[in-house]
């Protein structure tokens, strides 16, 4: 092999390598110390690791308290991932009307995204209060009992449900509000001119070519829920009874106040597999939309 092509097969290597070294540092290096981690024993303070092989995986899918949190962490990415899409798109339909107002209106429903989630969540336990707070003081206005919105575990996961849905549902309202307005109106022109109902228009025009907005802001949305923290922290501290302790919180619990190092890189591994399915799954997904489109 002759000098030039040796650094011709380089040149690749040379370009990409100011984008690989920080992956390599900062992902590819801190996840296989967490795989070795995860082979462990570990107190997070004594100078010795002790190798035990791939016992903390068989610990941990022993124990029921990883599947209630699993339980947790579905029920959470179910409640919040859902109704942020379908209520995000709903206000952006109704933004994109056009009304009087509505840039106003956006930018309040924006509003909370871009503030930190753990100011938001110290003022929804100011309202979720049990006897001085907003929401049971509606409730006794209505004639309603009050409810332990953060200390009853019936209630307790609504409750933080409540405040991610409030926080997101603008940050997808502005997604599918450009989305909105790349729809051809040639196509909604025609769709009317063949008698269209406004209902048809929408479920097969609108919807199908906002469809990849539509999968972006559920993987993300997905995402972003596995990765649920500030505000189980600062309202409920995964209680009460496990009611609100996701895997990401199972894995915080571990490592900062059980000091199981081990134990919690083993989470974080199984959370690292569940986010490159996730990975894998869009991937597929999108293709196959670009291709049917």
């Amino acid at each position: 092999m002759t000098r030039s092509k040796v650094i011709n097969g380089l040149k690749p290597v040379l370009f990409t390598l100011p984008a690989m070294i920080p992956f390599i540092l900062f992902w590819l290096a801190p996840l296989l110390y967490v795989l070795y981690l995860s082979l462990t024993e570990w107190d997070f303070m004594s100078p010795d690791k002790i190798f035990v092989g791939l016992q903390n995986y068989a610990d941990l899918f022993s124990n029921p308290s990883f599947y209630k949190a699993l339980r947790v962490t579905v029920l959470f990415c179910a409640g919040s991932v859902l109704p942020v899409i379908s209520i995000g798109l709903g206000l952006a339909l109704l933004m994109n009307r056009k009304l009087g107002g509505s840039a106003l209106y956006q930018a309040l429903l924006f509003s909370p995204w871009v503030t930190p989630t753990v100011a938001v969540s110290i003022v929804w336990s100011w309202i979720y209060e049990p006897d001085v707070g907003l929401a049971n003081t509606v409730l006794n206005f209505l004639g309603l009992e009050p409810i332990g919105w953060l200390q009853d575990p019936k209630w307790a996961l609504i409750g933080v449900l409540f405040v991610t849905v409030w926080k997101s549902v603008g940050w997808a309202m502005i997604f599918y509000l450009v989305a909105l307005r790349n729809v051809p109106s040639d196509l909604l022109e025609a769709g009317e001119l063949d008698g269209a109902s406004a209902l048809q228009k929408f479920f097969r025009i609108t919807l199908p070519l906002i469809s990849p907005t539509t999968l972006f802001l559920f993987v993300v949305q997905i995402i972003q829920a596995l990765q649920a923290y500030d505000q189980i922290n600062v309202l409920t501290q995964g209680g009460p009874s496990g009611s609100t302790r996701t895997l990401l919180y199972l894995y915080y619990q571990s490592a900062f106040e059980s000091f199981q190092i081990g134990e919690a890189s083993t989470v974080a591994v199984v959370l690292v597999f569940i986010c490159m399915l996730l990975s894998v799954f869009s991937l597929g997904v999108s293709k196959r939309t670009t291709h049917y489109q």
